[in-house]
């Protein structure tokens, strides 16, 4: 395929071009990715192979997982009926359907501890992907669904509003029964994936303050979200200057190490050998005092300090703010239906802004706060970069 351009086009330019259509492969009507592709493998017929139907692969799964696992067949339990897909489980498409999803992706742009975070710091969206490392770990390595499990660590944050912990005290006041991020994901932020009952329970579930998730995945995925946080949110204040590491307590330094690849191998190791020897989501005594000591310090010495707190209140006043103008004008609201800009601080105009700030990046709450508010660039959220 030529490519004809005005402007010259390199060498390199034209060999990547050269490679859209592929190569012919051995097999008629078949095209492969590389020049001298060669690599094959032994087809079974469906009927024989394992992983040659759906069901099949259920049954697989089912074989290789432990008493009490939770198993996923046919299409899942979900709000909305649906068949069965060709090739994946019920959990396995939720876990695609949250990595492929808008409110997945703007996590990217959200507060794990710094607004504005520098190039190495943590995004509510790695923090994510760590969980499900931590959580998929322990998992697979007991015996439980590694796709229901990655599935919920990878939503479970999906609920959260910009800037951070501040955002639930911020939109509280619009929220009957008050806004929390764990309900909200599971009730709105992902609501319209269609996802299973389970996967849903697990996000709606993970924080320690609400109900007991109803599958040991869910269980696991609370245990390696606070695993996760209280590793990294450590480094990365050390990274800022904030902590010094010589000041982790002796108690965590003692029993889990001082650099974040010991103590998470220690935390998720101690999953293991108690799941393993007593059947109870859990970890032992001596490792579960040392990441109470471990998430202690860090609220005192990192999200309790007066610049923490001074960004917080920031982010309360303007996300407030926000949510009280959107509600006076939901015809700015993207998508919004056609009629509700007539409804201005009616409860469904209200409920309209809620979603929408908390749906909000850290920095495209910023911008809005400026360009429609004239809010004053001093008074915003002080983060890294400002």
């Amino acid at each position: 395929m030529e490519i004809v351009m005005n402007e010259p086009v390199s060498e390199r330019s034209r060999r990547w071009a050269a490679t859209m259509e592929g190569y012919e492969g051995a097999a008629d009507d078949v095209t492969v990715a590389h020049e001298n592709s060669h690599v094959t493998i032994e087809v079974a017929s469906s009927s024989t192979a394992v992983w040659g139907s759906l069901s099949a692969r259920e049954a697989q799964l089912d074989g290789l997982l432990a008493q009490g696992a939770t198993r996923g067949h046919g299409a899942g339990h979900r709000a909305r009926e649906e068949e069965p897909d060709e090739f994946r489980t019920c959990f396995e498409r939720d876990r695609d359907r949250i990595l492929h999803s808008s409110a997945f992706r703007r996590l990217a742009g959200k507060t794990q501890v710094f607004v504005f975070p520098d190039d190495h710091m943590r995004t509510r969206l790695t923090h994510a992907l760590e969980v499900a490392q931590v959580a998929t770990g322990v998992s697979r390595a007991v015996g439980l669904n590694v796709a229901l499990t990655e599935a919920i660590a990878l939503g479970h944050d999906c609920g959260h509003g910009p800037g951070g912990h501040a955002s639930e005290e911020a939109l509280d006041p619009f929220v009957p029964g008050g806004f929390d991020h764990a309900t909200w994901g599971a009730n709105v932020s992902l609501v319209s994936l269609n996802l299973c009952a389970e996967t849903l329970d697990g996000v709606r579930n993970h924080s320690w303050s609400r109900p007991a998730p109803a599958t040991p995945e869910g269980e696991v995925v609370s245990w390696a979200d606070r695993i996760a946080y209280s590793c990294h949110d450590f480094e990365d204040a050390v990274s800022a200057g904030i902590v010094d590491p010589e000041q982790l307590p002796d108690l965590v330094r003692a029993r889990c190490g001082d650099r974040r690849s010991q103590q998470l191998g220690s935390f998720i190791n101690a999953m293991i050998h108690t799941i393993r020897e007593t059947g109870v989501i859990g970890m032992d005594a001596r490792h579960s005092e040392a990441l109470a000591a471990f998430r202690t310090f860090n609220y005192e010495s990192i999200y309790l300090r007066s610049a923490s707190r001074q960004q917080a209140s920031a982010v309360l006043s303007m996300l407030r703010a926000l949510v009280e103008y959107f509600a006076a004008h939901p015809a700015l609201i993207p998508d919004v239906a056609e009629g509700f800009g007539d409804l201005a601080n009616e409860p469904a105009a209200l409920e309209l802004a809620v979603a929408y700030v908390a749906g909000m990046t850290d920095r495209f709450a910023c911008q809005c706060a400026v360009t429609l508010l004239d809010w004053p660039r001093e008074q915003l959220p002080n983060g890294v970069d400002r």
